[in-house]
């Protein structure tokens, strides 16, 4: 079984990149969260296929529907409508919700697939079907028996990162709502071009909480540039050498810092539950990750001691080497990872391969559309998975300490 989060908090997904749709279930958001459609909409947008010049030409709206977990009583049914016609072709629209406050039941969603092509992935059909170097065709065509879905990936495909981004959708607004807590991405590097600009530059640790107006001018900017990155320079650089790299018919790699700002402090376990742990396993988890560090990361191996730690001051910790993370506990310091993905495994270039049956093969992928670089749209899920595990942990941290006044029903004589 495959859950992202838990226990307290998680999130479960269904669906195939050219199945008829990704469904999603939240399990855990506490009762009396407000959440609007357009706000899980504005953050599946960053995400969806064709939201970036550089990203893959399929064409998708990833329209979400809400269908479960959420009342109101009035403009509870508002949302986007679905329409079913094989049993009824006159049957009215199903309506769904625009939004409402949480039950404390799960929160359930759609998101249709709209534009498949499925014909493209013909050359990979059966055991004669041809393996594309770096995807996981052949270990899944050999799990399943067979029985696996080879259009776009199946379930391996990054559209299924949809419901990781409406899960974290529902975590990031509790997180931001009780805590001040943001949480924000940066490409850093693609290929060899390396951004000089990092989130952390902006803001002064060790001085107590960031404000939300830096925060939020931050945002815009990461929005306006032509990549989602913190340096305008950077990100121009980088498209240029993404096209280029297109042309070629090859693919390139990417690196992305990933910033939860006013986390809350405490949260986490020592050992088998750590945050560290949980978060390396979400981050690194992720299609095409081929690492994860935190904090100083592989730069700590060359320092000592006396370089390395951060000083304490009565204000809090006045750097973060340590990445907002000691004992896998947060500190409030930002939690601040690094995440490297692979060049896209899907480029128009001559391999060797093979047969899912093992006969040695000379492939070239015939069609398809694809991300010459997978790190333009990784950062919102990445954003999304810290945005889970976090929560995960507050609730985790909450359920220490049991809360008498939430234990009775009827008033005491």
């Amino acid at each position: 079984m495959e859950i992202l989060g838990g226990p307290l908090f998680a999130v479960a997904g269904a669906g195939e990149s050219h199945g008829p749709a990704v469904t999603t279930i939240v399990f855990g958001c506490p009762a009396g969260l407000e959440i609007e459609r357009d706000r899980i909409q504005a953050f599946l947008d960053r995400r969806r296929p064709g939201s970036s010049k550089h990203g893959t030409p399929r064409r998708e709206d990833d329209t979400v529907f809400l269908t479960g977990g959420l009342y109101r009583t009035e403009r509870l049914l508002d949302g986007p409508a679905i329409r079913l016609s094989v049993a009824a072709p006159d049957s009215p629209a199903l309506e769904t919700y625009s939004g409402g406050f949480t039950t404390g039941e799960p929160l359930s969603a759609l998101v249709f697939s709209r534009s498949r092509k499925s014909a493209h992935y013909d050359q990979l059909q059966g055991l004669q079907g041809a393996v594309r170097p770096g995807h996981a065709d052949l270990v899944k065509y050999h799990k399943s028996r067979g029985f696996t879905d080879v259009r776009g990936g199946g379930r391996s495909s990054y559209r299924s990162t949809i419901s990781d981004v409406i899960g974290g959708s529902v975590a990031r607004l509790y997180l931001q709502r009780k805590f001040g807590t943001v949480i924000v991405s940066s490409i850093c590097q693609v290929g060899e071009l390396k951004s000089d600009h990092s989130v952390l530059d902006r803001f002064a640790i060790g001085r107590g909480r960031i404000s939300a107006e830096g925060i939020a001018e931050l945002e815009r900017e990461l929005a306006d540039n032509e990549l989602h990155a913190c340096s305008t320079e950077f990100a121009s650089a980088a498209g240029r050498l993404i096209r280029d790299t297109r042309v070629r018919g090859d693919s390139l790699g990417a690196g992305i810092e990933v910033v939860a700002l006013n986390p809350p402090p405490l949260v986490g376990e020592p050992l088998y539950q750590s945050l560290k742990l949980r978060l390396m396993g979400s981050l690194g988890g992720l299609h095409a990750v081929q690492s994860c560090e935190m904090g100083s990361g592989w730069a700590s191996v060359g320092r000592r001691g006396s370089e390395h730690n951060d000083p304490i001051r009565a204000r809090g910790y006045q750097g973060n080497h340590h990445g907002g993370l000691l004992g896998g506990v947060t500190t409030g310091s930002p939690l601040s990872f690094r995440v490297g993905f692979k060049p896209t495994s899907s480029i128009a270039l001559p391999q060797q391969s093979v047969t899912k049956g093992l006969d040695e093969i000379d492939f070239q992928l015939k069609r398809g559309r694809h991300d010459p670089c997978v790190g333009v749209r990784a950062g919102i899920t990445l954003e999304s998975r810290m945005a889970i595990e976090l929560m995960n942990a507050v609730l985790m941290h909450q359920a220490g300490d049991a809360d008498t006044d939430r234990f009775r029903l009827f008033p005491e004589v």
